[in-house]
């Protein structure tokens, strides 16, 4: 079911719906769209305006992304009239952080809490005193192994996420029509983490189902831009002739643009991420970048507000819920202006 919901929200790229500058002329219709397609997903609204306190914990502050997440919590708890708490770890590698800043959250008086792990088993025992404080607890975005919560006697009340595999499709896709034929090359997240994974197994899929095409290297960055720098130094000098590269998000595909630049071979190589950062789309305008895979934080995080408001009011949210996504490029960048 949910490899069908996730294929069935629609994707769009240049060639789609939206045409020259008219979408960021019309107020963020596409944003708007988004949102649309989450709430009927979600189903009977719950009632807002109750001051209600929620938490959100997000994996790090040192990305982009997850401060834009940030943001769009706060905007929308505002807009519905509850008061929420963003917290965080340290960096993005700090599992043990990230649960110490979870079991702390279980101890306040949150009417249910949203979270996005570092990787899929580190805040489980934090989930597990969230469930026996009677806090409602929703998955953002990177997945808890459920089994393993479930042995150990937890549960999840909600899911808000996309198909990250799909995301690693839509830029392989993309970059292969570019490319034709030739060599690429992957640069993952932290091991292990389901978003890395999910973007991996999809370009995987692409590049080695595609007749000329060859994936010549696939290396971890840890969500690291120094990692990434040095990882994609490694494969262009191991792979002169070398025609893309998929990095498994934004941070990491920066980080291998300023290496690609320096060897001199930025025009000669495709480069794409993922999160749609405004520091992305920026890159992608000069030419640093080719393509990121996105999703609007303000639909995502309204959703999420919803669904925290429905556990808290006694409502079921146990129904997964897909965000749609888009693919953004050097044709339509500029159709993405105010898109967040």
């Amino acid at each position: 079911m949910k490899r069908v919901m996730a294929a069935a929200l629609a994707v769009f790229t240049a060639a789609g719906l939206l045409a020259g500058s008219a979408f960021a002329a019309q107020e963020n219709a596409r944003v708007k769209e988004i949102e649309n397609t989450l709430m009927k997903q979600i189903g009977e609204m719950p009632k807002t305006g109750g001051g209600e306190k929620l938490g959100a914990l997000v994996i790090s502050l040192t990305n982009p992304y997850w401060v834009g997440m940030k943001d769009a919590y706060i905007t929308a708890a505002e807009q519905y009239g509850v008061n929420i708490e963003v917290m965080s770890a340290p960096t993005e590698g700090d599992k043990q952080s990230q649960l110490e800043t979870l079991n702390a959250m279980a101890l306040k008086d949150y009417k249910a809490i949203v979270l996005s792990p570092i990787e899929p088993y580190n805040l489980l025992p934090g989930i597990i005193q969230c469930n026996k404080n009677g806090i409602p607890v929703i998955n953002l975005g990177p997945g808890i192994n459920v089994d393993s919560l479930k042995e150990m006697g937890g549960q999840l009340d909600g899911r808000l996420t996309v198909d990250f595999a799909q995301q690693g499709e839509l830029a392989a896709s993309d970059m292969v029509k570019r490319i034709g034929t030739g060599k690429v090359a992957i640069i993952q997240g932290i091991p292990g983490a389901a978003q890395s994974e999910g973007r991996t197994a999809g370009a995987k899929k692409v590049f080695e189902s595609t007749k000329g095409v060859e994936l010549v290297s696939v290396q971890p960055a840890n969500w690291d831009s120094t990692a990434a720098y040095n990882a994609a130094s490694d494969i262009i000098q191991a792979h002169g002739d070398l025609k893309g590269i998929f990095c498994c998000n934004d941070v990491m595909a920066l980080a291998a643009s300023r290496a690609l630049t320096d060897a001199g071979l930025k025009d000669k190589v495709l480069l794409y991420g993922v999160d749609g950062t405004e520091e992305a789309k920026t890159a992608i305008k000069e030419g640093r970048m080719d393509g990121t895979i996105t999703y609007p934080s303000s639909a995502y995080a309204k959703a999420a507000v919803i669904m925290l408001l429905k556990l808290a009011q006694g409502m079921d949210m146990s129904q997964t819920v897909y965000c749609p996504l888009d693919v953004i490029n050097t044709e339509n960048v500029a159709q993405f202006d105010g898109y967040m």
